[in-house]
């Protein structure tokens, strides 16, 4: 297993704490995209979790593995959407309060989700890191448990199920397509990996408007940049100049990162709609976008695409349902 500053990645007792939140998530065939891309595919459909999103497994295994008297200051944890949606939702089944602090760029779809489990939101300025910065500040405040979206050991370990998972259900699969952001994901699914399908190739999907763990990666230390607008809003953010666990796994155990422009973002939700009438959000897509447009070529198979999430914003499955072009599209230039 991968170790950590702070110990060994334990994907082994996370699976115990994840268990008793989220839920084993299933491995199917895609028979469309097979055909497609002349591989053997399989969909790893994380969509299903009772958030919508692979992030419960994180927020569970980080909340469980803190004493329950310490719990009962509450939860902070600053997000895009996804992570704090996850946070909110094991907070809640525990009876704890959680505060999920967000960027102004947030879509107000996710908004409204985390007010609707309960967490408390602050809006703090206009990117990841502010709103970040402003979590760290309220956990040491108010003695709140601060969980991280992903350097975290418990939350890697969290993700790390989703690599046990497929290991066990497809001991043969060659490659894993994996959505790219601040890495905790890819940090906990190669290490499950390394250590149950160490034949496997674990590789990163991101999108070309400003993947920070990419360009973290490709400098060999961590970078920071102004966001930007994307179908792949869930992928949006920085990992911290100040990263302590995902940069340094990922650069151990994954050698390649492709990325994938908005059009094909847009037409890999499409297709999955169209031909396997899955919805799903564009940063879940990325994967089928690497596959669909050849990016992530050559592949051995079998392959596996993450499907990390499905809250998309109302706007943008509306658009996905009537075969109208995306929101962030509408200004870009035809191709």
């Amino acid at each position: 297993m991968s170790s950590s500053p702070e110990g060994p990645i334990d994907f082994v007792s996370a699976r115990e704490r994840v268990g008793e939140v989220a839920v084993r998530t299933p491995l199917v065939p895609a028979p469309a995209l097979s055909e497609t891309s002349g591989v053997d595919v399989w969909l790893k459909l994380e969509t299903v979790q009772p958030t919508g999103s692979f992030k419960v497994r994180g927020a569970a295994s980080k909340i469980l593995a803190v004493d329950s008297s310490r719990r009962r200051a509450g939860v902070v944890t600053a997000s895009t959407g996804n992570h704090g949606r996850a946070v909110a939702y094991v907070a809640r089944s525990l009876g704890i309060p959680a505060t999920v602090c967000i960027s102004a760029g947030v879509p107000a779809g996710k908004v409204a989700a985390l007010e609707a489990l309960g967490a408390a939101v602050e809006v703090v300025g206009a990117s990841q890191s502010e709103a970040m910065d402003r979590a760290v500040e309220i956990s040491a405040t108010d003695g709140a448990v601060f969980v991280h979206p992903f350097d975290d050991p418990d939350v890697i370990a969290g993700q790390a199920t989703i690599g046990v998972e497929i290991a066990e259900d497809l001991p043969d699969v060659g490659t894993v397509l994996v959505p790219l952001s601040g890495g905790g994901l890819m940090a906990g699914i190669a290490t499950a990996l390394a250590q149950l399908a160490p034949a496997a190739e674990p590789v990163g999907v991101s999108m070309t408007h400003v993947p920070l763990m990419a360009m973290s990666l490709q400098a060999g230390h961590p970078v920071d940049a102004p966001e930007e607008e994307t179908l792949a809003d869930s992928l949006r953010g920085g990992i911290g100049l100040d990263n302590r666990h995902t940069f340094r796994i990922c650069s151990d155990l994954v050698d390649r990162v492709v990325l994938v422009d908005e059009e094909a973002i847009w037409q890999a939700m499409r297709f999955l709609f169209d031909e396997h009438r899955f919805v799903v959000e564009g940063g879940a897509a990325v994967g089928v976008a690497a596959l669909l447009t050849g990016a992530a070529d050559p592949l051995e198979g079998p392959v596996v695409v993450v499907i990390s999430g499905a809250n998309l914003e109302l706007a943008t499955a509306a658009a996905l349902l009537t075969d109208q072009p995306a929101p962030t599209l509408r200004t870009e230039p035809s191709r």
